[in-house]
């Protein structure tokens, strides 16, 4: 076989990097004194749907706003492909932003709201109208192209602003928070919607939200921000089965974290002398034994891992009945499905058995406020 026919067959059996539609390199973002995004680095592939979550202050919106071209960086290189684009305003990006407020105009139809964007770079009359068209059977909005903003539901509006910046084709959608103005029930639908959208455009959406629900049901890959900083990043339920910090643990769902300190390669000894074994992925020294509260039983059903208890309190939240349990190993809450408990489940005063398996169990270091105690 010819060298150059080899090299083909490798290079076809060599899995392709993906494409890559936002690449930050080493960013840094300081604010006077304020380190608002510290050192970050992170690629967006091309056509997903991809978040930025985390408590105000973290520098999510900062992050965006710097993809945007909103924010210049104090330090690192901003790519939109294979483009260097850092010192380029917003306004020569390939990028288009929805915000929280939608910023329509109050004045003008659904139709030439959407169609604002087309008409600034020229696009011929009959081109535009359909692309217009397209973009509002996409989002839903059909038929209702000659209504005023005035004229619609918060949801409906959000849309608009979602097809006016989507009719430009972007490389990149941004979102800062374009739920929160919404009230929950609607919001929860629009998480859904926007998601199926974004299946349809094929466009690489990055959407900042702190609302840990509506990022792990749009998001492909979520990447969690504290302080500036990126934590985790990953798929929704990698961060959820296995989160790599306390931090992590705490913020994306609840989780009870036992102190302990790990005792071989799949085991952990609370600090009330349990064992507890969990996947311990080459930790050492004082950790916390993390388990979510759905993932607790209540009374021996053959889990491994075995705590004793006293119900604090209980409390009927739907699809679930909240416990709070107190432990020699801390207080615990557990999440029992309401799917057959027939009024059985134990009452405040009750003594339990809690019952998990070591798969469920995953070990992060303990946060600081645990290990100073």
């Amino acid at each position: 076989m010819a060298v150059e026919e080899r090299e083909r067959v490798q290079d076809d059996l060599e899995p392709q990097r993906p494409e890559v539609d936002v690449r930050l390199d080493r960013i840094t973002k300081r604010f006077d004194d304020v380190v608002a995004v510290d050192d970050l680095s992170l690629e967006v592939e091309h056509g997903s749907f991809f978040a930025l979550l985390g408590p105000s202050g973290c520098g999510k919106t900062t992050t965006l706003r710097i993809v945007g071209g909103f924010e210049d960086p104090t330090l690192g290189t901003v790519y939109l492909g294979d483009r260097d684009v850092t010192s380029l305003p917003s306004y020569k990006r390939d990028v288009n932003t929805v915000f929280q407020s939608y910023a329509l105009f109050p004045h003008m139809s659904v139709f030439d709201n959407v169609a604002f964007g087309l008409k600034r770079k020229g696009v011929p009359r009959a081109q535009m109208r359909g692309r217009v068209l397209e973009m509002l059977r996409i989002v839903g909005l059909s038929g209702l192209e000659q209504r005023k903003p005035r004229q619609l539901s918060g949801g409906q509006q959000q849309r608009v602003a979602l097809a006016r910046a989507l009719v430009n084709r972007p490389q990149v959608l941004l979102l800062d928070e374009p739920l929160g103005a919404l009230d929950l029930k609607l919001r929860k639908q629009m998480q859904l919607e926007l998601k199926m959208i974004q299946h349809d455009v094929a466009v690489t959406f990055i959407h900042v939200t702190h609302d840990q629900e509506e990022a792990m049901t749009m998001a492909d890959s979520i990447a969690v921000m504290n302080a500036g900083r990126i934590e985790q990043l990953g798929p929704p339920a990698e961060l959820y089965e296995r989160p790599a910090t306390s931090f992590v643990a705490g913020f994306l769902g609840v989780s009870n974290l036992l102190p302990g300190v790990v005792e071989g390669p799949d085991a952990v000894r609370l600090v009330d002398g349990t064992l507890v074994r969990a996947q311990v992925e080459g930790k050492t020294g004082a950790v916390a034994a993390g388990v979510r509260p759905e993932k607790l039983s209540i009374g021996r059903e053959g889990g491994a891992n075995e705590l004793a208890g006293t119900v604090v309190e209980t409390a009927y939240i739907g699809v679930a009945t909240q416990l709070l349990v107190d432990t020699s190993a801390g207080r615990v809450q557990v999440f029992a499905q309401n799917t057959d408990t027939g009024g059985r489940l134990a009452a405040p005063g009750s003594n339990v058995i809690l019952t998990w398996r070591p798969e469920s169990t995953f070990v992060v270091d303990q946060a600081e406020e645990e290990s100073e105690k």
